[in-house]
């Protein structure tokens, strides 16, 4: 809609020469942007701390953005209806051909996932290399089996059945997961597969919707253990199960030990990164990136992209540690911001 259209109903021809005379205000009211962006719950909290800091250096600029699991956000990638989506799983080659306008992965952080249980009384939980995929396939469904006593000797497990709590949508934060369990596991790869949305085949299984809908679910059900991103495992006060890693080392996760397995990650081309089983730190970790088009409807538009982008890149990257995500080493920033720069239109 035009500006002459909006005032015709309303002003005389004199009056609307004196509202153009103020340029600088039409022109503020011209640059301004609204982008509309869904996808992922596991970078939720960080994307909309960008969303808050972004308009202190660019006021004009406005950030939507919906958490509605990854899976979400690639059909409306795909679809066209965001102006940018986001997932913990990278866009797989057919789901790429299908974006007409073409699509870019920008890698924004990574993070850890957070084992989480309820066991009144157990304080600190191993689960070994072993027993953790032994788990999540059914293999093992009663927290005292034998498998679990190994790898917590002296902890007192309760003679009980294990609540799974798994996610209800598509998400990347299961396929982080699965991926995990798949690399270290044949037998969970070959029943249950590195997915976003895999077919559990367990008992007492519970299903929560995003991640807070798991952290809530495994809160409230005693017995219960499920898998989230470790941001909200702190904020929902969760117990976090340490994992054992390739090194045979029993970690919690924490910052750190994200930032140590993911410190050997090497980005291709397309910064399409698989993180299955880390040489170190923190076994469970993976990326999540942001995928934004390469030709949009209107050069304001793509101009707005690239400027969030670019602030997510340069400036937002400082609030990352501050909420428990890592940061996207600085040569491959520089990376993807020559690509976005170069090639969104």
């Amino acid at each position: 809609m035009t500006l002459t259209t909006i005032f015709r109903p309303v002003v005389s021809t004199a009056a609307l020469t004196t509202v153009l005379g103020f340029s600088p205000l039409l022109t503020a009211i011209a640059q301004a942007e609204t982008l509309n962006g869904a996808g992922a719950t596991f970078p939720a909290p960080l994307y909309e701390r960008y969303a808050r800091e972004v308009r202190k250096k660019h006021p004009e600029l406005k950030v939507n953005y919906q958490a509605i699991g990854s899976g979400g956000g690639i059909r409306q990638t795909i679809a066209g209806t965001v102006d940018f989506g986001a997932s913990d799983a990278a866009m797989k080659d057919d789901e790429i051909a299908k974006v007409k306008n073409g699509v870019i992965l920008v890698p924004t952080a990574g993070g850890a996932v957070s084992v989480v249980y309820n066991l009144p009384g157990v304080n600190r939980l191993r689960l070994s290399r072993k027993t953790l995929p032994d788990i999540f396939s059914g293999k093992i469904t009663n927290w005292n089996d034998q498998q679990i006593k190994a790898d917590n000797p002296g902890v007192n497990l309760p003679n009980q059945p294990i609540r799974f709590a798994v996610r209800a949508d598509g998400s990347g934060t299961t396929f982080i997961f699965t991926n995990h369990l798949s690399s270290i596991n044949p037998y969970f790869k070959g029943r249950i597969g590195a997915n976003t949305a895999p077919k559990w085949t367990l008992p007492n299984v519970l299903k929560g919707k995003g991640n807070p809908g798991v952290a809530a679910l495994v809160a409230r059900t005693p017995g219960s253990i499920g898998y989230v991103e470790y941001d909200y495992a702190t904020k929902n006060n969760l117990r976090s199960a340490e994992i054992q890693n390739r090194k045979g080392e029993f970690v919690a996760p924490s910052l750190a030990a994200s930032n140590a397995a993911l410190s050997t990650v090497t980005f291709p081309a397309n910064y399409r990164v698989f993180v299955g089983d880390p040489a170190q730190g923190y076994p469970i970790v993976g990326l999540t990136w942001m995928m934004i088009y390469q030709k949009y409807s209107n050069p304001s538009k793509a101009d707005a992209i690239k400027k969030w982008i670019n602030w997510v890149l340069k400036d937002g990257q400082q609030f990352n540690d501050d909420l428990n995500y890592t940061k996207i080493p600085q040569d491959v920033v520089n990376r993807v911001l020559q690509t976005v720069n170069s090639t969104v239109k």
